[in-house]
């Protein structure tokens, strides 16, 4: 299973060779900050399915916070490509910069809806978690 994607001006650009871990809707309130207000739309991906093709990423990681995340994006157009959790042996890949993002198509959950916006749409069957589900 081969997946390509990249940085809305092309400068920056992963493959993936590997079938995803879990595929979800994030509703955590840095989430929404990052995607300009709506949830985030993601696939884990395991650590030895991905690979950077082109170019290296930019990252940040907030140092205030204990167990941050650390978020690549591209240092030229600011494309927030993937994110990195502590403890957690996979990629955190944005569905918006596959090369083709239908293949996300069926998310398996909706996780943190306990920081959703009244605004936010869930989708009926898509089971909901306050926070993470347990195996993550």
């Amino acid at each position: 299973m081969q997946q390509e994607g990249g940085c809305y001006c092309g400068k920056l650009r992963y493959k993936i060779s590997e079938r995803p871990i879990f595929k979800a809707l994030c509703y955590c309130r840095a989430c929404q900050h990052i995607s300009g207000g709506g949830p985030q739309y993601f696939m884990l991906v395991p650590t030895s399915g991905f690979r950077w093709a082109n170019g290296e990423p930019n990252t940040f990681k907030r140092q205030d916070k204990e167990d941050a995340v650390t978020r690549s994006f591209c240092s030229h157009c600011g494309t927030h490509v993937v994110t990195h959790r502590p403890g957690l042996d996979g990629v955190i890949v944005k569905i918006g910069t596959l090369d083709n993002p239908e293949s996300f198509d069926e998310p398996k959950a909706a996780i943190f809806v306990e920081e959703k916006q009244p605004f936010h749409v869930i989708p009926e069957t898509l089971p909901q978690f306050k926070t993470l589900p347990e195996s993550s």
